[in-house]
């Protein structure tokens, strides 16, 4: 009798690993088909390899300062663009974060990119930007900031600026006050640092939200078009007004030269090239004897 069941026992254990081993082979060929090929999972993707994290920011922070110490490059400079995102869009193409949107790459190019044309230009505008980063940049090193006009090689004719609408998130109270400030200071700043640059203070651009519009957008560019009829503005500083180039008929924003409600578009690129070039045309015929 023992050895009858001492057999039965043997021949159970047998089935059980049997059925163990039949039950892990099984699994192993289910992971194996539900697995792609080893070259498929590993097309090179970004993803797949590691990498220390680097904001937008950060790259055109290194791409300004990359600019800024090329000294017979920055003797040609006509024009420097001053600003947050909306300037600093005219140098993309395609919006790397929106697949099949166009910014401002294509008319830069054809207007601002040529050495040796009255139009040169080099743009310092940083997507992100509040005045104060901005007020940061502008800073001499030896004050503590970035110094990016401490260069003697940089003499641009013009200061193109655009910048403003960042404070308008996350702000200080009231709202217009602190904008309207805050342009002040920067345009002061341009001044102190680049005496001999004519600065072409250009609108606010109007936003998607008509409440903003009418609360700051609109107040602030009227009293800095004010601001900057006044002495000692006037003396140095000149008003471009883009924002009824972005609006219809009933004063709301043109939608389709937008690519988010904010910043512009191809189209709206080139409605900002057509307004700037002619207006600096301008100027230069207004300031010959």
């Amino acid at each position: 009798m023992s050895t009858i069941t001492k057999g039965h026992g043997s021949r159970a254990a047998n089935h059980s690993i049997a059925r163990s081993l039949f039950g892990a082979l099984y699994l192993l060929c289910l992971t194996a088909q539900a697995q792609p090929p080893a070259t498929a999972a590993t097309p090179g993707f970004v993803s797949t390899r590691p990498a220390p994290r680097v904001e937008y920011w950060q790259h055109r922070l290194q791409d300004i300062e990359a600019a800024l110490a090329q000294p017979e490059q920055l003797r040609q400079v006509k024009l420097l663009f001053v600003g947050d995102s909306i300037t600093d869009f005219w140098l993309l193409d395609d919006n790397p974060w929106v697949e099949g949107q166009k910014c401002g790459r294509q008319i830069w190019d054809e207007s601002f990119a040529k050495p040796g044309t009255p139009n040169y230009a080099l743009n310092i505008g940083i997507s992100g930007d509040r005045m104060e980063h901005l007020l940061y940049r502008l800073q001499p090193k030896s004050e503590g900031g970035l110094g990016e006009l401490d260069s003697p090689e940089l003499q641009p004719e013009f200061i193109v600026l655009m910048i403003g609408i960042n404070n308008t998130w996350a702000p200080e109270h009231p709202v217009a006050d602190s904008v309207y400030a805050g342009v002040e200071a920067v345009v002061k700043a341009l001044h102190e640092r680049k005496p001999r640059a004519r600065i072409v203070l250009q609108s606010l651009l109007p936003t998607q939200e008509e409440a903003k519009n009418a609360a700051v957008v609109r107040p602030v560019n009227a009293r800095l078009k004010a601001m900057v009829a006044m002495a000692p503005y006037a003396s140095y500083a000149v008003w471009l007004d883009l924002y009824t180039g972005f609006v219809d008929a009933q004063g709301q924003q043109i939608s389709t030269d937008f690519n988010d409600g904010l910043h512009p578009n191809a189209a709206g690129y080139r409605i900002w090239r057509d307004r700037l070039v002619p207006f600096l045309d301008q100027q230069r015929a207004q300031a010959k004897p």
